[in-house]
């Protein structure tokens, strides 16, 4: 019988969570797919946590040297032997209906390529679900990761994305960007003139970064990625891209702000006591009062953010407590792609300098 559907499953260090993904796809209701583990010059490799496995699926694992994910990913398609190739991130564990969907969609649809929405796991932890908010909550990133409602078109991204073995072949798989590199690919998908979908069902529950320094690194990458993205596809950058800087440049400015209200308060109070008569002292009360209600002024659209942040994650994980963790991440979202974004913009648009990045393995440690 013919194979349906490859199972790509690029790896860097990552065997526990290998464990957990591939337990998931043994459960699966749907049977018609091989799994392809590529481990890309990994330190930790995960091949006895791979054996486990060997009579519950059609498994294959390979090995090579590091080369990023792009590169390992276009190693796994070469050596599969599926209709269609399904991308997914190590750190990713799917509900057992998730092929099953994907085969509903794939016959009523007739998509060439197609990509899905990730979800957080009641077992994740708080900071986990805070991050995974961030990612995917309208206010803060749009929708364009896969949500209903979103500010631009849909481009499948590689921890969910599904693509016909021609069609791959023919686009010439995925570039050697080490960050952008699922976007990059989507955009030359596109650009064939092919079919690609959201499937809303075929949703993976996604880890992401276990803590916010980790997830900082892979935001600022992802905002520098999408400067290259510009050159190497003109007309790619839309206005939601920029957001994050402007959210960013806009938190700036009012920390400055906040600041100098505060040099003038403390100054004020200072020389209240060195103050002679009622009218000096009274002057200088008035410029404290003035200075208050600047840093009011200040205060008000950063705490209205941080409250919708908090309602708005409070009610869809139904926690106060990942409401409160969900504040901090969006804005560790939304300020590290920002100054990600503005970092690669002085450098590779004013400067004229090459293309970089800033973290390249360090974040998965």
């Amino acid at each position: 019988m013919e194979i349906r559907y490859s199972v790509i499953i690029p790896v860097y260090n990552r065997p526990n969570e290998v464990d957990e993904l591939l337990q998931s796809l043994a459960k699966q209701t749907y049977r018609n797919f091989e799994v392809v583990v590529v481990e890309d010059g990994s330190s930790v490799p995960c091949r006895s946590v791979v054996e486990k496995y060997a009579g519950a699926l059609d498994l294959h694992y390979l090995e090579k040297k590091n080369s990023g994910p792009g590169l390992t990913r276009n190693f796994g398609a070469e050596h599969s032997r599926g209709e269609y190739l399904i991308f997914l991130d190590s750190d990713c564990v799917l509900p057992e209906t998730y092929l099953q969907a994907v085969e509903k969609a794939v016959t009523s649809e007739h998509a060439d390529a197609f990509g899905g929405p990730d979800r957080a796991h009641a077992s994740f932890t708080p900071t986990q679900k805070a991050i995974n908010y961030a990612m995917t909550s309208f206010l803060t990133t749009g929708g364009i990761r896969g949500g209903m409602r979103k500010l631009d078109k849909f481009y499948p991204r590689s921890f969910n994305m599904g693509i016909k073995a021609d069609v791959f072949r023919t686009v010439g798989g995925f570039s050697d960007m080490r960050f952008g590199e699922d976007i990059d690919f989507s955009i030359r998908i596109k650009k064939t003139g092919c079919r690609v979908l959201l499937f809303p069902e075929a949703w993976v529950w996604h880890k992401r970064r276990t803590d916010l320094k980790k997830f900082f690194k892979q935001v600022y990458n992802s905002g520098i990625a999408r400067i290259e993205l510009s050159k190497r596809h003109p007309g790619s950058l839309k206005v939601i891209h920029l957001l994050p800087a402007a959210f960013t440049v806009a938190v700036c400015l009012l920390l400055v702000c906040l600041f100098v209200c505060l040099f003038i308060v403390a100054g004020n109070l200072l020389s209240i006591g060195l103050a002679e008569g009622e009218t000096s002292v009274a002057v200088q009360l008035n410029e404290v009062r003035y200075s208050l209600w600047g840093m009011l002024l200040v205060l008000f659209p950063l705490a209205l953010f941080s409250i919708l942040i908090l309602g708005d994650a409070w009610l869809r994980n139904r926690s106060f407590k990942v409401g409160l963790l969900a504040v901090p991440a969006s804005f560790v979202q939304l300020t590290g792609y920002g100054s990600g974004f503005i970092s690669a913009w002085w450098k590779r648009c004013v400067l004229r300098e090459q293309a970089f990045s800033a973290f390249e393995k360090t974040f998965y440690k």
